[in-house]
């Protein structure tokens, strides 16, 4: 086990482990830390916890010290300065005619270096443009690259759900989306409806994906044929959420009529059988009663036996 600390360096940045060095450190404090970027203040988000080994770098860097109040009234100085630098950015790519967009400007909390994180298509060769911002800014310049997620991150905004930005909110890292979960979740496959505003797919996508995968592997899939109260039928349509199946019975005149999965019984059909649902799931909805995998050579049998009419009981109580 070892001791750390999470130290957060923007409001809703990401948080890395830092050795307390043997501190006394408290949530809310700010510590002076040694990153990759030069030195830096940082907020304390959660105080000295131990954690596995396992779980932290192998060369986990300690704290330098703790950050007076010299060093916090620096750093807000340094985030009115970068709007400064911003603008005056954004001027020189102007008259480069750069085709590049700045997103945002980072002073290091001794003003060793300003970082300007910029978009663009493709490559830019923004030599010149260096050029002219170091002898503007006198220190060292450095220009970074990022992509779209990671703009609408920095600026954020409001989704189409009308909150705020997860990324920006409270997402640390970027999750790999795909069109795959949207299509596991029924919804529709328009671009327009399932990208957020950094024209990549929803990172909300990926939240109930594992739920989804889960209900419709216990469900039949559409074009499956299952026994119902009321005779064979063909299942038209799949709500894993409400537990319900959309089936027509009997001959195609027939309107459809819904179902719980749970009073129907599989026979056949679909590109695969409904597995049957884990004992300590927390889908009751759809678990209780479970959904019957039959045969269809033992499917006569069973409501021979009794079985749909038990069933028909059962739904009626």
């Amino acid at each position: 086990m070892k001791k750390v600390i999470s130290v957060r360096f923007k409001e809703n940045g990401k948080s890395y482990y830092f050795d307390p060095a043997g501190a006394d450190i408290k949530t809310g404090e700010y510590v002076i830390v040694e990153t990759a970027r030069g030195i830096e203040c940082g907020e304390v988000v959660q105080g000295v916890r131990e954690i596995a080994d396992a779980a932290v770098p192998k060369a986990l860097k300690p704290i330098t010290r703790m950050a007076d109040s010299v060093d916090i009234r620096r750093m807000r100085q340094n985030r009115e300065d970068e709007k400064r630098a911003y603008r005056t950015c954004q001027e020189c790519i102007s008259r480069h005619g750069l085709e590049m967009k700045l997103v945002e400007a980072e002073y290091t909390l001794d003003r060793s270096k300003i970082m300007f994180y910029f978009t663009a298509d493709g490559r830019v060769d923004f030599r010149e443009l260096v050029k002219d911002l170091a002898g503007i800014f006198h220190t060292r310049i450095e220009l970074r690259q990022i992509g779209v997620r990671d703009e609408s991150k920095m600026i954020g905004g409001l989704g189409i759900c009308g909150q705020p930005f997860c990324c920006s909110r409270f997402l640390k890292d970027f999750q790999p989306v795909s069109i795959k979960m949207a299509k596991e979740q029924g919804l529709s496959l328009n671009p327009t409806k399932i990208s957020g505003a950094c024209g990549r797919l929803m990172c909300c996508l990926a939240y109930e994906e594992n739920a989804y995968e889960y209900l419709n592997s216990i469900m039949p899939m559409v074009g499956s044929t299952v026994r119902t109260p009321d005779g064979l039928g063909t299942v038209l349509e799949v709500n894993p959420v409400s537990g319900y199946l959309r089936v027509r019975c009997g001959t195609e005149s027939l309107s459809p009529r819904y179902y719980k999965v749970g009073v129907c019984e599989y026979i056949s059909g679909g590109k695969r059988a409904p597995r049957r649902p884990d004992p300590d799931d927390d889908y009751s909805g759809v678990r209780n009663p479970a959904p019957v995998v039959a045969s269809s050579d033992d499917g006569e049998r069973r409501c021979a036996g009794g079985g749909c009419a038990r069933k028909r009981a059962a739904e009626k109580e």
